[in-house]
């Protein structure tokens, strides 16, 4: 994906202005309609933080976010090229690479883990959000489809190896500079990630170029991203509930 559009001459090039433009606007929207759901209209500015609003939060958050990126992307006829869900070749590939993907990825949490913490970095802190995810069966269930699957899987990987990726491969200075593009999505895909410190900057991050790789291997498609991405959710999640209801020690 980023070779073809470096190479394309059909290709619309993108300024940085523009860019930055585009970026902003996503980002605050992204940051407004996290607000919506656990605002306490009755006691403002109280916030309500349940597992319910919290995942609903997620969910509105990224679809605000996603819709200022479609609108944009619209705007310089880059949407297919973006937000590629085209039947791919071989699901039997696609469906092999999210697999082998989920694989690589937790072994990326799990050698990170170690790394971070022989380096003297406090490792990334999950255990809120896992108590959150696992109050009850329908606090799962809610997780699961809107958060591991709607905001992450397809909401994350739309957003960074989709939106970001396409805009940064069509800046000057970026174009066909594939590891760069790699690294600063990568880095961005880490960067909010910074409540949890830097362990987990770090770790999501290599996280994120494991991501942007795949997708580029998959020759731009999202679709084995979205699978990767939703399965390792969808097994931390699990486990955690796991753990809560006993029958799991981590």
């Amino acid at each position: 994906m980023t070779e073809e559009i470096a190479n394309s001459p059909t290709v619309k090039p993108l300024g940085w202005w523009r860019f930055l433009l585009q970026a902003v606007t996503v980002f605050l929207v992204f940051i407004l309609a996290s607000v919506i759901p656990i605002l306490d209209y009755g006691n403002l500015p109280e916030i309500r933080q349940t597992s319910t609003t919290l995942a609903l939060s997620a969910a509105f958050s990224m679809g605000g976010g996603l819709l200022v990126a479609w609108f944009w992307l619209r705007r310089d006829g880059a949407v297919s090229e973006a937000f590629n869900f085209a039947r791919p070749e071989s699901w039997q590939r696609t469906i092999a690479w999210g697999a082998a993907g989920t694989g690589i990825i937790v072994l990326i949490f799990w050698v990170g883990a170690r790394v971070v913490d022989g380096m003297g970095i406090a490792t990334p802190e999950v255990e809120g959000v896992i108590g959150y995810a696992t109050e009850s069966p329908a606090a799962f269930a809610l997780w699961i489809l809107l958060v591991a699957w709607g905001s992450a899987a397809f909401g994350e990987e739309m957003l960074w190896r989709g939106f970001l990726m396409d805009r940064l491969s069509r800046l000057a200075g970026l174009r066909g500079q594939v590891l760069l593009v790699l690294l600063i999505q990568a880095f961005l895909f880490g960067l909010p990630h910074a409540y949890q410190g830097w362990g987990g900057v770090l770790i999501t991050g290599s996280v994120g170029l494991f991501l942007g790789w795949l997708r580029l291997h998959m020759k731009g498609s999202l679709w084995a991203c979205v699978i990767a991405h939703g399965l390792v959710d969808t097994v931390m999640l699990s486990l955690g509930y796991a753990e809560a209801l006993g029958w799991y020690s981590g």
